[in-house]
């Protein structure tokens, strides 16, 4: 399950189905193995730290992107910490039926809030990957690509401006759709540490074929 705190929400999502997974583990790979070695690296422009899944804590909201990416400049080395306060460069969001509106809407906004400047959205069903840029507070469409299409210059950040990529993971076959479990209640044992002091209202995600 993954558990995210939005506007004083909780929503409770059942952990991504086979093609989410796919799609998230192959674009890390690739991602990974570009950006995330050290700068100036021999045909490589390194200079990122790149994690999956991690647990962003900004003011009173949690969120978990499914990938998430900070230059090494502005965090030289990654903290031994449950959550992150620093605010990531670049986040990913790997989208499923049940989860779209969320990554599309709550989610995007406080992104941009927190001055995120560049957001990926995938969508392993269609095979698409959009790429927006922040810019004045505001979203701006920097790209959109499609099955095996060629996503060059998609990351426009730093030394990575000039790196080619292939959207790898829209890419991937397409897999029958099967039924997952539905949605389960947040954990009850979430440590006091990384839990808001807030009364929050349980948004469950509805039960989809794919997530």
């Amino acid at each position: 399950m993954v558990a995210e705190i939005i506007d004083g929400d909780l929503f409770a999502s059942p952990r991504p189905a086979s093609p989410h997974a796919l799609a998230s583990s192959m674009l890390g790979a690739s991602l990974i193995g570009s950006f995330g070695g050290e700068p100036g690296g021999a045909g490589v422009p390194g200079g990122w730290w790149i994690l999956f899944e991690p647990e962003l804590h900004f003011r009173r909201d949690v969120l978990v992107p499914d990938l998430a990416g900070w230059r090494r400049e502005r965090m030289p080395t990654v903290p031994d910490v449950a959550a992150f306060e620093l605010a990531p460069d670049w986040a990913c969001e790997v989208i499923s039926p049940s989860t779209g509106e969320i990554d599309r809407g709550r989610k995007m906004r406080v992104y941009a809030r927190e001055r995120i400047g560049h957001l990926w959205i995938v969508d392993p069903i269609l095979r698409t990957l959009e790429v927006y840029r922040l810019e004045d507070g505001r979203w701006i469409v920097a790209g959109t690509y499609a099955g095996t299409e060629p996503a060059c210059r998609a990351l426009r950040c730093g030394r990575a401006r000039h790196a080619p990529l292939v959207a790898r993971a829209v890419a991937a076959p397409r897999h029958p759709r099967r039924r997952g479990p539905g949605p389960r209640r947040a954990a009850a044992d979430m440590s006091s540490a990384a839990r808001p002091s807030i009364s929050s209202r349980i948004v469950s995600a509805p039960r989809s074929p794919t997530r």
